[in-house]
């Protein structure tokens, strides 16, 4: 058991565990929905696009939470206008936008002087975060998590078929922003845990590893939660065992999770479908 016990006689560790634990969880439930909607692609796009915002924040001397929320909402209404008014997929929208405000943000970076490193923003500093941070994130990811929760029921009816949702009387603008303005709370929650670019494994692997385990939403909605949590915490202690980035060690624990799904998952699985008997 000392494995288990000497990281936690470590501060950071604990401080490491707690900031991670939260937003995975507030990340696994938000998961769900971005899966079942098709919109992996959206935490991808806000999660490179808040940099600039965060730039700004830092230029403005704001907190870094308020720049990187206003860039992410502004790249979600810019990519759902211009997929509505042109010809282009929103997938390719998506593409340009993202990557547009990713390169202004990088420019606007190279442009200042600031202690604050890059790779901290782009892949977090989860060792060197303090029960401030760990407070503040909660209280986003709490947040978040409190609002997919309550409204499960009318986002995953908004997720399937937005004409049925509408046709019964749910403000599908409301869910839709709302859903966005979501993405961008644990977006902006993970910026300290697991930067901006690791964040999109915390989004995407969860809901999609328990997508492959169960066919009922709840039980769905439970297990991202859990896979979240658990790659978190196993993240966490690799990377202290094997000396490496914990933020990195949680996305190769959520992918081996995802890994083992696809193999193992029962129905799902490509080890159960090969041992299946055919129907003929």
């Amino acid at each position: 058991m000392s494995w288990l016990t000497i990281p936690l006689a470590f501060d950071f560790i604990q401080q490491a565990l707690a900031i991670s634990v939260l937003i995975a969880a507030a990340a696994g439930a938000l998961s769900c929905f971005l899966v079942l909607k098709g919109w992996a692609l959206m935490g991808d796009a806000i999660s490179h696009a808040v940099l600039p915002g965060v730039v700004l924040a830092h230029i403005l001397g704001i907190p870094l939470i308020i720049g990187a929320f206003a860039a992410g909402m502004i790249c979600a209404t810019a990519t759902g206008y211009l997929a509505a008014n042109s010809r282009v997929k929103q997938d390719t929208v998506m593409g340009v936008v993202f990557a547009g405000m990713f390169g202004f943000g990088v420019v606007l970076y190279r442009s200042i002087e600031t202690d604050v490193h890059l790779d901290h923003i782009l892949f977090g500093h989860m060792l060197g975060v303090g029960w401030a941070d760990v407070r503040t994130t909660g209280m986003i990811a709490l947040a978040a998590l409190a609002a997919v929760v309550l409204r499960r029921r009318d986002l995953l009816l908004f997720s399937f078929d937005p004409q049925h949702a509408s046709a019964i009387g749910l403000r599908t603008g409301l869910l839709h922003y709302g859903l966005l303005a979501i993405i961008s709370l644990v977006v902006v929650g993970a910026l300290d845990a697991v930067g901006l670019i690791l964040a999109i494994a915390l989004l995407i692997a969860p809901g999609a590893t328990a997508h492959l385990l169960t066919e009922r939403f709840d039980r769905m909605l439970g297990l991202s939660i859990l896979i979240g949590v658990l790659g978190a915490i196993g993240g966490v202690f690799l990377g202290f065992h094997a000396n490496a980035d914990p933020a990195a060690s949680i996305v190769v624990v959520l992918t081996g999770i995802f890994i083992l799904a696809f193999l193992l998952a029962s129905k799902h699985g490509v080890v159960w479908r090969r041992r299946a008997p055919v129907r003929g």
